[in-house]
């Protein structure tokens, strides 16, 4: 995702560059301080997905500098940030994606960029999961980290599923071997929250697929050893030397 953010205010941009690399850290994101310098930038440079304008800026305002951006990038989508709420109706005129009034918190600019006028679709990289021997996931090759170990267990438990459901019960009895307390359950939450936020951080969110109580992988977003060993794949049967997700007691082939 290539991000725009023009801002006269430097502490203003900065702020929002830090609430955006939270948010989207695979992100790459370009800043101004001058709208006509940004401009310039955008008519000789590749394509921006999304652009967070200031509304009240010298030299080019943040409507006009929408409407000009637009027809280098059609679908590009515009949200806006100012600290004078009239500007409302000329937001929507310019058909824009979304619209913060200022101070705006972290929240706010999550809230805009999950719910885009145009959809971004992202393209995944190249995964593989490994379950024989110790479970770890790759992303070109390097094995990526995970915020708790609790987190890099959860998802093994699911790929061990192989795109089965498994509801927050299940995975209690798994990752605690403990009784389905209030405690429990909260816990589980902050364990997929961090879950998410590890895949994320490289790209990954689309490896999970979550419902009402119910969690699961989909298997047709990454490769993966045992899913080729069930496909009867010769390389994946003769990697397969006995062991199987290592470092898990309940790991069963």
């Amino acid at each position: 995702m290539r991000i725009l953010i023009v801002d006269d205010e430097v502490h203003a941009v900065n702020n929002l560059e830090e609430c955006v690399r939270e948010i989207e850290p695979t992100a790459e994101i370009v800043t101004f301080t001058r709208s006509d310098v940004a401009l310039e930038y955008a008519k000789a440079d590749p394509i921006f997905d999304v652009a967070f304008l200031d509304i009240n800026m010298p030299v080019i305002g943040g409507i006009e500098l929408a409407k000009e951006l637009k027809k280098l990038y059609y679908n590009l989508n515009v949200i806006f940030c100012t600290a004078y709420p009239e500007y409302t109706l000329a937001a929507i005129r310019v058909h824009a994606s979304g619209y913060m009034n200022k101070p705006y918190e972290k929240e706010d600019v999550e809230r805009e960029l999950n719910d885009l006028l145009h959809p971004i679709e992202r393209e995944m990289p190249e995964v593989f999961v490994r379950t024989f021997g110790d479970f770890d996931v790759f992303v070109g090759g390097v094995a990526i980290t995970f915020l708790r170990a609790k987190c890099k267990e959860m998802l093994a438990y699911l790929v061990s599923k192989r795109g089965g459901v498994a509801n927050r019960k299940e995975l209690a009895a798994v990752l605690f071997e403990d009784s389905y307390s209030l405690k429990t359950q909260n816990y589980l939450v902050h364990i997929y929250s961090d879950l998410v936020k590890s895949l994320k951080a490289h790209g990954l969110e689309k490896i999970l697929v979550k419902g009402h109580n119910q969690y699961a992988v989909d298997v047709n977003k990454f490769s993966c050893d045992l899913f080729d060993y069930d496909e009867g794949k010769p390389d994946a049967i003769n990697a397969y030397k006995g062991d199987f997700m290592m470092q898990y007691e309940w790991a069963e082939l």
